[in-house]
């Protein structure tokens, strides 16, 4: 069990046998009354998100998650296939589970793979990737009076905003999880 006032963002619960993620939480202790948390969680099963709002000290049972590493190898029949690094056993994935993560992954990445019990809960890229620009239009020098950007597509499909200056070619770093472009590598 786990008091509400120890939430963190991240954290997976169980309510009623139905697992959901602490997306975000803020604690509130009004002039009067009680204190209480307000959180908004997110469903592991379904996806959808839910506000709710608990009684400060309120307990809730912890759900047991185990984060393992993956490498990814291939895709095949729309099934992901992914490598424990430990012990080399293979698994596969669906693309559901990937959901918008599915526009960074490359061949021989290194992912952690949400487990709780055999059942895949969630695949979590890490925070910065290197991916190669294949498609770009050329920036014109003195385009703009300040910085300018464009779309540039890059080796897994997906689409970055850049600055002007970079070309096809270049590897740029990327944050995966608000998919901005932070650097050319």
């Amino acid at each position: 069990m786990i008091s509400v006032n120890d939430f963190k963002t991240g954290i997976t619960i169980e309510i009623e046998g139905v697992l959901w993620q602490v997306v975000d939480f803020q604690h509130v202790k009004p002039g009067k009354g009680a204190a209480f948390v307000r959180a908004k969680l997110k469903n592991l099963d379904k996806g959808s998100t839910l506000e709710r709002t608990f009684r400060g000290g309120e307990k809730v049972q912890r759900a047991i998650v185990e984060r393992k590493p993956f490498q990814y190898l291939y895709v095949q029949d729309d099934m992901y296939v992914f490598m424990d690094n430990n012990t080399y056993e293979q698994i596969n994935v669906t693309k559901d589970v990937l959901g918008d993560d599915l526009k960074w992954l490359k061949d021989s990445m290194d992912v952690q793979i949400v487990f709780h019990g055999d059942k895949i809960l969630g695949v979590e890229m890490p925070n910065f990737v290197e991916l190669k620009v294949t498609q770009t239009d050329p920036g014109l020098k003195g385009d703009t009076a300040q910085g300018g950007s464009k779309p540039a597509t890059v080796e897994t499909g997906a689409v970055v905003t850049v600055p002007l200056f970079i070309e096809e070619g270049d590897v740029l770093q990327i944050d995966t999880r608000s998919g901005e472009y932070l650097k050319r590598v």
